[in-house]
């Protein structure tokens, strides 16, 4: 039975209606009301309307019950921006299961780490992930196999790279062979968990983030309301190479495209040359990106020549813009250029800088609808800080996490009276704009994504060579920060930079892996021990400020 208000769409007022308590999966029910015939997909040059989308979700569903999924089962995902991403993640949901987000870029031991504290028993991923999956698979609880090829939904699909049978499923053989009637599972908005998003934190060790159905469709209308003078339902073009397995793809470039009926022109990976062309052809007018990408266009001699100034709308998020960024990309694209901020454990977004309205460059700009912010001391977290002061920025609303899976502890020092404390260190202004100064955590963030620095240290000791290391951010042009490892040789020992890079990578996801090897005879510590991480920063920055 279709719910009052989507009965009533063309009348649905954000500000009068806010946050409906829905499961996640019907913002696609609301899509193909009055849209069913639009285009909600663009995947090499191959179209997929909403109807049609809508109809993979449900017989996906159905197809994850009759495997023995049940309500609130975690289900592993671990594929690109593609049709079947969308599928997947909305086919979990609306079979009442839990979308457990694993980066294709993770490597074996991160695989079967999240595979494990998750529970998940299903997963569903590309052929071309086949081998990792399968070494872990015995020492995980992994029961299912769902596997796709890249080639499923383009104009002629290929032969996906593995045998089925033994627990391992086609993608395409099981939607074609499910019913459309999607299975009736109750959804208690406020309580059930749609989202396991895995993220770092003080100690670099992964923690699934519960997010709830209320939380993620409260972000997605708290963006609609923010975006109302922008947004036009059933037209906006969305370019989509923000990865939706990460929190902020997920939200703003594919909940939020969804909601509105948008088309999704879906880029599986960072290559500027495609992107460019995909702008060129489709001419989106939404384009939601990270700084690195940003960097990229500018440094691309013949960005203008393929229609980036036609863009209406840029959205920079999930790692600090620099300023100059800023300022080149906002003289070239033509458009509007905002810069905002958010985190994981807030759905994610939380801040963001006016679309219409004063902008101020080199600030997250101020609180979206119905979300509270304010800075408070480091020490206790207890005392608002005065205008232009700096402390912790801790935030309220209908988008924060329920907590961390498993973790109580950890949840109840993040979570206090209703408050998120984000480890942030922040500063607002006397008309009300944040400017992030400072970590409190360690985070490094490079070309958008968090990079947590004591799992690069515990590869770095496991060495042979290795007495001692540490891994720091430092500031790169292209990716904002890059990793670099100040190590410690045992006494006798010998070995080169690329040495060190090459052992981590084997280890570590591609992103992660230290890009630059500085040797040392001893590493600064405290009176007791601990290695002075900020001293070795601070003696980096002051090293290049001197070199100019």
């Amino acid at each position: 039975m279709e719910k009052l208000w989507l009965k009533h769409y063309d009348y649905f007022v954000p500000e009068t209606i806010r946050y409906p308590e829905i499961p996640l999966f019907e913002l696609l029910e609301l899509a193909c009301i009055r849209y069913e015939d639009h285009i909600a997909t663009i995947f090499f040059d191959q179209k997929m309307k909403y109807l049609e989308l809508r109809d993979h979700v449900r017989r996906l569903a159905t197809a994850l019950k009759d495997m023995g999924v049940s309500k609130g089962d975690r289900v592993a995902v671990m594929l690109p921006n593609c049709p079947q991403m969308i599928i997947s993640y909305y086919g979990i949901l609306e079979a009442g299961g839990i979308v457990t987000n694993i980066s294709p870029l993770h490597v074996e031991r991160e695989i079967e780490y999240e595979l494990n504290d998750s529970g998940a028993e299903t997963i569903i991923y590309l052929d071309l992930f086949h081998s990792r999956i399968e070494a872990v698979k015995a020492s995980t609880p992994l029961k299912r196999q769902i596997v796709t090829s890249i080639t499923d939904y383009m104009e002629t699909p290929g032969e996906v790279a593995c045998e089925k049978g033994n627990g391992i499923y086609l993608f395409r053989e099981v939607i074609s062979s499910s019913s459309p009637e999607p299975p009736d599972v109750e959804i208690d908005p406020r309580k059930d968990i749609a989202a396991l998003q895995y993220t770092g934190g003080t100690t670099g060790i992964a923690k699934g983030v519960m997010l709830t159905h209320y939380n993620l469709v409260s972000n997605v209308l708290q963006i609609t309301m923010w975006g109302k003078e922008f947004i036009q339902r059933g037209q906006d073009v969305f370019l989509c190479i923000i990865p939706f397995f990460h929190s902020y793809g997920q939200t703003v470039a594919m909940n939020n495209a969804l909601f509105n009926a948008a088309t999704m022109i879906l880029i599986p990976q960072f290559e500027i040359n495609m992107m460019l062309q995909s702008i060129q052809k489709y001419r989106p007018n939404f384009f939601p990106g990270v700084p690195t990408l940003y960097v990229a266009i500018l440094n691309h001699p013949e960005a203008l020549n393929y229609g980036v100034d036609k863009i209406k709308l840029c959205n920079s998020g999930s790692a600090p813009l620099p300023v100059e960024v800023h300022r080149q990309f906002s003289r070239i694209s033509g458009g509007i250029f905002c810069e905002g901020y958010g985190l994981t454990e807030a759905s994610p977004v939380t801040h963001s800088n006016p679309i219409i309205g004063k902008k101020k460059i080199g600030s997250i700009g101020i609180p979206i609808p119905d979300t509270e912010a304010k800075i408070v001391d480091v020490e206790e977290g207890k005392e608002e800080m005065p205008i232009g002061e700096s402390g912790e920025l801790i935030i309220r609303g209908p988008q924060v996490m329920k907590g961390y899976w498993n973790r109580p502890d950890e949840t109840e020092s993040t979570l206090r009276d209703g408050w998120l404390y984000t480890g942030d260190i922040c500063t607002m202004d006397e008309e009300g704009y944040f400017y992030v100064v400072d970590r409190k955590k360690d985070m490094i963030i490079a070309g958008g994504f968090n990079i947590y620095p004591r799992e690069i240290d515990e590869v770095l000791f496991e060495h042979p060579k290795i007495q001692e290391a540490v891994a720091v951010g430092v500031p790169d042009e292209y990716r904002g920060e890059t990793v670099k490892a100040f190590v410690v040789l045992k006494p006798g020992e010998q070995a080169t930079g690329e040495e060190i890079i090459s052992f981590c990578r084997e280890r570590l996801a591609p992103y992660k892996v230290p890009r630059i090897v500085e040797f040392r005879e001893f590493l600064p510590k405290s009176m007791v021990g601990k290695v002075l991480r900020r001293a070795l920063l601070e003696e980096e920055l002051s090293k290049r400020n001197e070199q100019g």
